[in-house]
């Protein structure tokens, strides 16, 4: 019989982490599915750079606030390349601004996004994993959600609500030998850190131990070891990837 291909699938896939994550995944022979939410550019742009590995990658439309979507893509990549392996939850939205600046619908999208979207996610793939007792589910936090933000009330909170997600069900499917695990970026260079601006970048590398942002392949290769074999009697932790910034 031939040997099953394993398949990862990758929310906020087109871009930063995501995208790195997903070629980190592909070179090492995984089959990738990610979803992006409306970059189409750079979604084309990530799947033809995994292509030029394997073929065996889908991207699809998905905003993870739409359960239906969710789970009409998420059954149509199984149906593809089989069930799911390893989940990366790595969608995510931030806002900076005070909280009495924050409306109502600002504070959903982030709630909705972050952490809903990674409700959306498991509830629809947890069951398959369970039914096979074996799967890896890996999400992304922030040290916001460890330590809070200023200005970032509503991002910090979704951060720490996937960080008791996390802690929670690797509990609940510990026994069907599930592994459930969180990393927790620091300053990272990715778009959602671009509107800073030249001397805030600059003060969050002199506070940061390692006196430098972090990379976005620097995260993935820390999802990548989480999701891994090597990393089998590791559950339930939040692995900080922040060059120092919090100990």
């Amino acid at each position: 019989m031939e040997h099953r291909r394993k398949h990862c699938l990758i929310t906020g896939g087109s871009r930063g982490i995501g995208a790195a994550t997903a070629y980190r995944f592909a070179q090492a022979g995984y089959r990738v599915t990610f979803f992006y939410r409306a970059d189409e550019e750079s979604a084309e742009y990530t799947k033809q750079r995994i292509q030029q590995i394997t073929y065996d990658c889908l991207a699809y439309q998905v905003d993870v606030r739409d359960f239906d979507a969710v789970q009409a893509a998420v059954n149509e990549a199984i149906e593809t390349f089989g069930p799911v392996d390893v989940l990366v939850s790595n969608a995510g939205v931030a806002k900076i601004e005070l909280l009495t600046k924050t409306s109502p619908d600002e504070w959903a999208r982030i709630m909705d996004t972050n952490i809903g979207g990674l409700y959306h996610l498991v509830y629809t793939v947890l069951p398959s994993m369970i039914a096979r007792h074996s799967g890896s589910i890996v999400t992304v936090s922030s040290m916001w959600g460890i330590s809070g933000a200023s200005c970032e009330v509503a991002y910090s909170t979704s951060k720490a609500a996937i960080i008791g997600f996390t802690k929670a069900l690797a509990q609940e499917v510990g026994p069907s030998s599930i592994r459930v695990n969180c990393v927790a970026p620091g300053v990272i260079d990715t778009e959602m850190n671009a509107e800073l601006d030249d001397a805030t970048r600059a003060e969050l590398s002199d506070q940061t131990p390692l006196c430098r942002i972090g990379s976005p392949e620097e995260v993935a290769d820390a999802i990548f070891y989480l999701a891994e074999e090597n990393a089998s009697f590791i559950t339930g932790q939040v692995l900080g990837v922040n060059g120092g910034f919090l100990t």
